[in-house]
């Protein structure tokens, strides 16, 4: 943020909300000087890693996983893994560079993060899918059934040496709990003026345990698309990641600010399975009159913008 918009909307702050505004205001500035440190912390790309097929679930904890894993047979062991960033958007930017053209050549890489329209132009793979552009719903989210049948309907009518699924969930906003923060209608999007889920625990107006216990039901959800997906297309070496974690007041940071050391956004869950194809699923013909929604309004949705 230059100083000159971070004094305009400071001082926005400051006269609205009092004391509260100066610790709005002073948020960046505690962001940046963290991120100093960040810059020591360089990660593993993705590309360095060995898989047939990486399954990425946005903004997952490490701790988040380990509540979950001993309900889901394909789980059975969830080691540490350390991100390159902690904001999808650099995440892209660090992994897919031009030291791993020849892998990113051969990769069908099926999005649900708007960011993928900043960083990827599409002509670096083999095969670039923004599903969030056609699948974008209430409450301001890509639905994952709307990823599961993509890979399932690729899977079955190409070939790839490699694919990324990338998941919205856990990431908020929690599909079983839509009330607890504003969510955006297709129409109406860029019109709110809104919190996500952690600002709102953050300023005390939801409980620690209610926060997580719904960011736990959206892993759930995600994960029950995850074994659909397993049980239809054939892979022998699967990865289940995150791009970064999720800060939920250690060092006094919510959410997932970019370029921070801190081990609940670096650290995330790295799961070896593999899938069979055992024709349990058959995805629905994909609507060719789908609504294209606007990227601006969806990185709102997700509470990257204001």
């Amino acid at each position: 943020m230059e100083i000159r918009s971070w004094l305009s909307e400071s001082s926005k702050h400051i006269r609205r909300d009092g004391i509260k505004g100066v610790k709005k205001s002073s948020r960046p500035i505690y962001h940046k000087i963290l991120s100093q440190f960040g810059r020591l912390q360089t990660g593993t790309p993705i590309y360095q890693a060995d898989w047939d097929v990486l399954i990425v679930l946005d903004a997952c904890r490490f701790d988040l996983m380990n509540e979950v894993e001993q309900e889901y047979d394909f789980i059975s062991n969830v080691e540490r893994y350390r991100s390159v960033d902690t904001a999808t958007e650099r995440w892209m930017q660090k992994n897919f560079v031009e030291e791993y053209q020849r892998e990113m050549e051969s990769t069908l890489y099926v999005c649900g993060n708007p960011f993928s329209e900043t960083v990827l132009s599409g002509d670096e793979l083999k095969h670039l899918i923004e599903v969030w552009r056609t699948d974008w719903e209430s409450p301001g989210t890509v639905p994952p059934r709307a990823i599961t049948n993509e890979v399932i309907r690729q899977s079955q009518e190409t070939e790839y040496d490699r694919v990324i699924v990338h998941y919205m969930q856990p990431h908020c906003p929690f599909i079983s709990r839509p009330e607890m923060s504003k969510g955006k209608d297709v129409q109406k999007f860029g019109k709110q003026d809104w919190r996500d889920v952690w600002e709102l625990y953050r300023d005390g107006e939801l409980e620690r345990d209610t926060v997580w216990e719904a960011y736990k039901d959206n892993l759930r959800l995600v994960l029950d698309e995850v074994r659909i997906v397993l049980e239809n297309i054939d892979a022998e070496n699967v990865v289940i990641t995150s791009d970064h974690g999720n800060a939920i007041g250690e060092w006094g940071i919510y959410g997932h600010p970019p370029g921070l050391p801190l081990d609940c956004l670096r650290v995330v869950p790295w799961i070896q399975t593999e899938a069979e194809n055992t024709g349990s699923y058959t995805p629905p013909k994909k609507e060719d009159s789908q609504i294209e929604v606007n990227r601006d309004d969806q990185l709102k949705a997700l509470g990257y913008k204001s």
